[in-house]
């Protein structure tokens, strides 16, 4: 095609929005190729025209950091399995495809899974792995921590392969790139057989968790805990896999798990949540009740690996993560809590979600040379109406700065380079590749010149 014809493929007036609908854009135009091919073309027609590059996803990132008004590329159609290795376990993917999918579709029919994944698979593998995506368990790293090879395009449409014994350092700094080193085209990702998890969840508090951290931390495969604040309240959950079947379960328990986690759970929640933007006060009694009423049982299930490691995430939220040391868990938490206790005019939603990473040699991971704890905080919109979560935002930040902390790339965040230079070691190695693979800063966005401007 000529640039002509390559520029008319686009579409203009698309209004994009995250999934939590807390940022949009309205991109120039937002291009769909189908292949290699095409995106050298689209490439090359925003060289000529002066334009920035950002690849979306699934939009399932609580920040602006697919945002842009020049041209948007979606690799919806970019989303096919390329090839699987049965011996080594390993499978090939185009960037587009969907964790869901993979996990769905694909990977069962070679009875493979994942080792670990997220909280949602509603992500494609591209933005999953280039956020630094994560799940819990200390021996199990971060989603792009699995991953052998990458296939990518530069600003200039070359073709880069890269892995840890081809191309190594732009691989380091690909991998979790934040899609600003190139264009990820496919992806090979280390897998394992199919299995299936044993997951044991009871309710405690919050003193015992942080008091028997490190039994709780080791005692399980994939260990995490959820805090409800204004209460002591904590929910535990441990998984293993298990060579036990799938639990067997009756229609009429489906019915009654499906009234007490949607309609009571959910819907209930929502409307709860929504109450209180007239009396905040409400919250706290709304937290206890919950937990109590809902969260808090003893609970036991088998199931396939994927479904135990994903849940739904409600309504929509704000959200807020960072990554710090493991030994600075229960300073961190009880400092949060002290905050919480002490500041009577700010009431906030439930839960904080605490998972434990193993250590990652990943040039801009979260869990670069440390093994780390992920702390996740939410305020909810239900309604999709706005809520006060700013002075919340500020306080936890600051503790999470004090003890090491280190932003989640997804979510949205006020650290800029000089801060992220003391964070990362190789924060100067990341950014001198990108510069050398982007002299033109092709792929950087709004959200990128924050970090970059010194």
């Amino acid at each position: 095609m000529n640039m002509k014809d390559i520029k008319a493929s686009g579409i203009s007036g698309v209004n994009f929005t995250n999934w939590s609908k807390t940022f949009s854009c309205v991109p120039e135009l937002l291009f769909a190729p189908k292949t290699n091919d095409e995106i050298a073309q689209i490439l090359a027609l925003a060289t000529d025209e002066k334009k920035h590059v950002r690849v979306v996803g699934c939009g399932h990132s609580p920040s602006d950091i697919a945002c842009t008004e020049d041209y948007m590329i979606s690799l919806q159609h970019m989303n096919k399995v390329v090839e699987v290795d049965e011996v080594n376990k390993q499978v090939k993917v185009q960037a587009g495809i969907t964790l869901r999918d993979l996990n769905e579709i694909h990977l069962p029919k070679y009875k493979l899974a994942l080792s670990v994944l997220g909280s949602v698979s509603d992500l494609t593998i591209g933005g999953a792995i280039s956020t630094g995506t994560h799940g819990t368990g200390i021996n199990f790293g971060n989603l792009c921590s699995y991953v052998i090879e990458l296939e990518m395009m530069d600003p200039s449409g070359k073709f880069i392969r890269c892995s840890r014994s081809e191309n190594k350092e732009i691989f380091l700094a690909a991998v979790c790139g934040l899609g600003a080193i190139g264009i990820i085209l496919t992806v090979t990702l280390q897998c394992e057989s199919a299995f299936n998890l044993e997951q044991r969840q009871f309710g405690t508090t919050l003193k015992d968790v942080l008091e028997h951290l490190d039994l709780h931390v080791n005692g399980s495969e994939h260990f995490k805990f959820t805090w409800f604040p204004h209460t002591d309240g904590v929910v535990v959950s441990h998984v293993n896999r298990t060579d036990k079947p799938v639990t067997e379960v009756s229609k009429w328990r489906k019915y009654w798990d499906w009234l007490i986690d949607y309609a009571l759970g959910y819907y209930t929640l929502e409307f709860c949540y929504w109450l209180s933007l007239f009396y905040p006060p409400l919250i706290s009694r709304i937290n206890s009740i919950f937990y109590w009423l809902v969260f808090s049982q003893n609970k036991r299930k088998v199931d396939a690996s994927y479904k135990v490691f994903n849940f739904d995430c409600l309504f929509k939220q704000y959200v807020n993560e960072w990554a710090i040391p493991i030994s600075q868990t229960k300073s961190a938490l009880l400092q949060l809590k002290s905050w919480l206790d002490n500041t009577p005019n700010v009431y906030v939603h439930v839960p904080v979600e605490v998972r434990f990473v193993k250590s990652d040699d990943i040039y801009i991971s979260p869990a670069y040379g440390r093994d780390t704890c992920y702390i996740n905080i939410i305020m909810y919109r239900p309604y999709s109406r706005s809520v006060l979560y700013e002075e919340y935002w500020e306080a936890y930040e600051a503790i999470m700065g004090n003890v090491g902390g280190r932003p989640h790339w997804a979510k949205a965040h006020k650290v800029t380079a000089p801060e992220f230079v003391k964070m990362y070691p190789c924060f100067n190695t990341w950014c001198s590749i990108r510069e050398k693979l982007d002299p033109t800063n092709m792929f950087v966005n709004p959200y990128l010149k924050r970090i970059f401007t010194f």
